[in-house]
């Protein structure tokens, strides 16, 4: 990774994408500073309480502690991301919307991107609202007095503070779909590489935090032993993930010999790639947009601890079983992260499509016939693929948050670790190929065929 990041800085079109990026990499994290009207500072302390031990702690993870100190960019790509999963499922809904994304060409994916961007702003006005009203129940907003009748102050302040989200999410996309023009590419996985990584040291922070002891001796030692398990655990999880992510099945593809013209033509063998985690974490970020479903209600309705009837039901309801640290949490996440991998696999991998695309090539496999055979067996290898790769990420995901079960929440930092560890990895390797495959384009040419 290091030597292809050295080879592109020495290409100057590719050093000048690399700067490109990294100046909207700066900008986004200015924007992620930057405060919104009438929402009580007091919140960097109250909420960073409060995400100890919810689901909020992942969802700051993810917008780099934009969320928690409810700044600009507090929504981060989450509605960017959960449009696209809905233009996915729709393409696959609707029989237009198919067609304009297989056979539509560039010009149907613009109006695809620009359905995306539609949704993106839709989504971003609820979420902002139900942030909004999270803010709100909290005690953290400041009731502007600019107007005599008080329940137009009241939405005023409404209105501008989820304008400025709703802002803040759509300057997100913009800033990702420059990186994806102008820079290297991968623009909105670079910003939630970004966001991620930023989070470190707060993630460092809360474990000392959680963990920290006092002039105890055995004390002391059992805090360095779990730093040292703590640090091993994410060596070996990078290194497996980094191996898991690159592993693939190799199908071994034959081509006919044919005639065309006075040249002779196929004859030769090639691999048709399968890779074990074709769906990426897209089943993980499924999985966690249903199973958050009662903690984002909950934002809105948070209900009291010892209300009586279903306030305090929903409550203790949201708190004791939805929560991070629930046993009905994690099961019902990996029967999610399953489940959603064979779906993804469903509406993103065609076997018919790839059989039909061999045998008009004159390609088959050695001992299946071509046509549906071929599909039959296609798809039979993707079943197992994904099978292993759906536990893989099903692995990734639930382990870090059963050793946390295990040792009651004192480990909040690797509740989410394999999640993040699984993005980081994923969209360093992404952007290493991509830089890799732009190299190839841009490598000038040397020896005997070099200009003069």
């Amino acid at each position: 990774m290091l030597k292809t990041l050295r080879d592109a800085w020495n290409v100057p079109e590719l050093r000048k994408k690399i700067l490109f990026t990294l100046f909207i990499v700066v900008l986004y994290r200015i924007g992620s500073v930057i405060p919104v009207p009438y929402v009580n500072p007091a919140l960097f302390s109250e909420v960073a309480a409060i995400t100890d031990s919810s689901l909020l702690s992942y969802f700051s993870i993810i917008a780099g502690e934009a969320f928690t100190k409810a700044t600009l960019f507090a929504l981060s790509i989450s509605p960017y991301i959960t449009a696209s999963i809905v233009m996915q499922l729709l393409a696959v809904a609707i029989p237009a919307l198919e067609r304009l994304s297989k056979e539509g060409g560039e010009e149907g994916r613009r109006k695809i991107d620009k359905y995306t961007r539609y949704v993106t702003i839709g989504l971003a006005l609820i979420t902002a609202y139900g942030y909004y009203k999270y803010l709100k129940s909290e005690g953290n907003i400041v009731n502007v007095k600019l107007f005599s009748n008080a329940s137009f102050n009241t939405f005023f302040t409404a209105f501008v503070i989820i304008a400025c989200y709703c802002a803040g999410a759509a300057l997100i996309m913009w800033l990702g779909e420059k990186i994806n023009e102008r820079g290297i590419g991968n623009g909105i996985s670079i910003i939630l590489f970004i966001n991620i990584l930023s989070s470190v040291p707060q993630m460092i922070y809360t474990f000392y935090y959680t963990n920290r002891v006092g002039e105890d001796p055995m004390a002391m030692h059992w805090f360095v032993l779990l730093s040292i398990g703590v640090i091993l655990f994410f060596v070996v999880a990078i290194a497996f993930l980094v191996y898991m992510t690159a592993a693939e099945r190799r199908i071994k593809i034959t081509y006919a010999k044919r005639v065309q013209g006075r040249k002779m033509l196929g004859g030769q063998s090639s691999d048709l790639p399968i890779k074990l985690n074709m769906t990426g974490v897209m089943p993980i970020i499924f999985a966690q947009s249903i199973v958050s479903i009662p903690s984002t209600i909950a934002l809105i309705y948070p209900g009291a601890k010892d209300a009586s009837g279903f306030s305090g039901w929903w409550y203790n309801f949201t708190n004791n079983w939805f929560s991070y640290t629930s046993w009905l949490y994690a099961v019902i996440f990996l029967v999610l992260i399953i489940a959603f991998g064979y779906f993804y696999i469903a509406i993103s991998f065609n076997p018919i499509e790839i059989a039909n695309n061999l045998k008009k090539n004159g390609g088959f496999v050695r001992g299946i016939r071509p046509g549906k055979p071929t599909s039959d067996y296609i798809q039979k290898i993707t079943n197992r693929i994904t099978l292993l790769g759906s536990l893989f990420l099903a692995i990734v995901a639930i382990v870090p948050l059963l050793v946390n079960i295990f040792l009651t929440g004192s480990l909040g930092i690797v509740a989410f670790g394999g999640t993040s560890l699984l993005i980081v990895v994923g969209v360093a390797l992404e952007t290493t190929k991509e830089l890799e495959a732009q190299l190839t384009t841009y490598r000038r040419p040397t020896g005997i065929f070099k200009k003069a």
